[in-house]
């Protein structure tokens, strides 16, 4: 998680991703910056986000990207 946290703050140092809920609902991260980022998680955690994951349900907080990082590492 700490190296997740770590990559989020290189998109906003000024948001507090710790707690923060809305992250794409409030516009904090758009869908280039997801699919930037998704490429950047990828290869850091050797796992497949696809498009269709691509959604709101699993970018909108730090826990919810998180999630998603442990159920495609499964």
């Amino acid at each position: 998680m700490d190296q997740l946290m770590e990559i989020l703050s290189e998109y906003n140092s000024e948001i507090d991703f710790e707690t923060y809920e809305a992250l794409v609902d409030d516009e904090i991260l758009l869908y280039d910056d997801l699919e930037s980022l998704a490429k950047e998680l990828n290869d850091e955690y050797d796992i497949n986000i696809t498009p269709n994951d691509i959604v709101p349900e699993n970018f909108n907080s730090a826990e919810l990207i998180w999630e998603l990082i442990q159920r495609l590492s499964e």
